[in-house]
């Protein structure tokens, strides 16, 4: 399989995901902010943080919550708003559509044009919900189609390590910002607790297997320890990592990424978040997702990259 095939279609399965998890994100969070008061400081800039959205300026006042919302949802400038992942999605489907069934290239494009023409109107609370869950049921549906009519050999793996790979980072960064919202004024936030735990589960649509896990409140701790290491519910930072593995064992040169990934599985297993305050919570997750990047860089070294 050439590099630079095997190099799309992993970003195909990155940006799908990626496009997913944001539309859920968007909408989860829009119905958190009904649900608490407005001066607790939780706002639409977390959501901005975990997305990757760090550089772009917003107007303050009344106009500030709409704006950030359009660069969140369609502003094409803007690489890491939805529409554009969607973009990107497509793109990098269209560039491999000789190896990717034709019904999958189909149900892209037509994602691509609803999006196109619906996302602006999401802009406003009263057609958010509906057309961000089309979205999600969309894409769910692709990656269904794409299971059951793509030949799983080695495109096929690419797709599902670099689907994996994008899952446990915006995990980890749900997580992240989970947490620094509590490191920021944790009294005020003490009380909402329930709501904001609920909210994160709900963000990576864990809410309902995690009342199977845990059969009591929703704690901290317990929902940290779910997200990170149950191995059976498929969005937990350790089920994803176990995801890649299995499609690594079936790649040709892959020692030096399951090295790789076996370090930071260690790392994930060993982990009592029950030890560690939200400070120490807060730099373990971003050591982890350092390692997630690394992690990336080496599969990006092992076979994107051209041959010296």
């Amino acid at each position: 399989m050439l590099s630079r095939v095997a190099e799309r279609v992993y970003w195909a399965g990155r940006y799908l995901e990626r496009a997913e998890d944001s539309a859920r994100l968007i909408d989860v969070h829009g119905q958190l902010l009904l649900d608490l008061p407005p001066n607790l400081g939780v706002s639409w800039p977390q959501v901005m943080t975990i997305m990757g959205i760090t550089d772009k300026p917003v107007r303050g006042g009344r106009a500030a919550e709409r704006d950030m919302l359009k660069l969140l949802l369609t502003d094409e400038s803007c690489a890491s708003s939805l529409l554009a992942t969607i973009a990107m999605a497509r793109e990098n489907f269209r560039t491999t559509r000789d190896i990717v069934p034709t019904e999958a290239w189909q149900g892209i494009n037509e994602l691509h044009i609803f999006a196109r023409a619906q996302l602006r109107w999401a802009v406003s609370k009263r057609r958010r919900h509906d057309i961000l869950s089309d979205i999600v049921a969309r894409i769910q549906q692709l990656r269904g189609l794409l299971a059951d009519t793509m030949s799983h050999g080695p495109a096929y793996h690419f797709l599902r390590i670099g689907t994996h790979l994008e899952r446990a980072d915006m995990c980890s960064r749900i997580i992240d910002v989970a947490v620094a919202s509590l490191l920021h004024d944790p009294e005020r936030l003490q009380r909402y607790d329930n709501t904001l735990w609920m909210s994160t589960l709900k963000s990576v649509s864990g809410y309902q297997m995690y009342r199977q896990y845990v059969r009591r409140r929703i704690r901290g701790a317990d929902v940290l320890t779910f997200l990170f290491q149950d191995p059976d519910f498929p969005r937990a930072i350790r089920h994803c990592l176990g995801e890649i593995e299995t499609c690594l064992k079936k790649l040709p040169n892959s020692g030096a990424v399951r090295a790789e990934l076996e370090s930071l599985l260690q790392q994930l297993i060993d982990l009592d978040v029950r030890k560690l305050d939200n400070a120490a919570l807060h730099r373990v997750v971003d050591q982890f997702q350092v390692a997630l990047a690394a992690l990336n860089q080496q599969v990006t070294d092992t076979w994107f990259s051209p041959a010296d």
